[in-house]
């Protein structure tokens, strides 16, 4: 299945990354599979299945800067060797081998069932109306990493030294021990997927064409529909993000297939 998504949910958040989202592929591909059955007279219901994914990426150049204050960015100074308060310090290009990898990935799953009423044309071929009605699955995820991942540091524990108990040991500094906030340490990359699960809808027709006797080509024009609500994403399956905004998986579609079958 090829669908012209209209837009992608958080395209416009991506830019923040250095992402282009028109890198993304487009028609974006799903890749499936579809069987039908006869019910009575013209009518034929069937059912479909498919995923797909896409995504982009970028090694962004890295300027290194001396931060001075607390507001969030480079504020560069117009004295560098003498910066005034709300002025950040000297900055300089990094020349080294460690920029950043920054990637997202858009991915969408779906099953659904169909009824179509069948109208033939000539002997070999065939014009049907119908729908697609079942759920859909959108998930994007932003992966940054910096330097090659090991197989062992994948297994390491961000908080501290785990023990043979299962004891975790965090250790903090004497300013903090009274009270101390538990946070992760540094790590070399993190990985962010949000998803989210709606009902999808397609009205399409179909032309097939029946080649052989038990062979046929199907192509389907049609017309994607689906809505996330607004507070439906979720972060990495499970923690609901209240604020997150309403967002449609909707475009135009087109699908082919081999037909096996009468």
């Amino acid at each position: 299945m090829y669908i012209s998504l209209d837009s992608i949910p958080g395209a416009s958040n991506l830019s923040e990354l250095g992402l282009n989202s028109k890198n993304f592929k487009d028609p974006f591909v799903i890749h499936g599979g579809e069987g039908f059955a006869h019910i009575a007279g013209r009518w034929r219901i069937g059912g479909y299945a498919g995923v797909g994914a896409t995504s982009i990426s970028t090694v962004p150049d890295i300027v290194v800067y001396e931060e001075l204050n607390d507001t969030t960015g480079y504020q560069p100074p117009a004295d560098p060797s003498a910066p005034q308060p709300g002025e950040d310090g000297n900055s300089k290009d990094y020349t080294e081998y460690f920029n950043p990898t920054i990637e997202a990935k858009f991915t969408f799953s779906l099953g659904a069932a169909s009824v179509e009423y069948v109208m033939p044309i000539l002997q070999d071929l065939e014009l049907s109306a119908g729908a697609l009605m079942g759920l859909g699955r959108a998930g994007i995820s932003v992966d940054q990493q910096s330097g090659n991942p090991r197989w062992k540091d994948t297994f390491s524990n961000v908080y501290g030294i785990m023990d043979s108990t299962g004891t975790l040991f965090y250790g903090v500094d004497s300013a903090n021990f009274s009270d101390p906030d538990i946070i992760p340490g540094e790590v070399p990359g993190l990985m962010r997927d949000i998803s989210a699960t709606f009902f999808n809808f397609q009205p399409y027709i179909a032309v097939k064409w029946q080649f052989l006797e038990r062979l046929g080509l199907r192509i389907s024009v049609g017309f994607n529909k689906g809505t996330i609500t607004a507070g439906k994403w979720e972060l990495n399956g499970r923690t609901r993000i209240s604020d997150s905004p309403t967002s449609a998986i909707q475009g135009m579609a087109f699908r082919t297939m081999l037909y096996i079958g009468l």
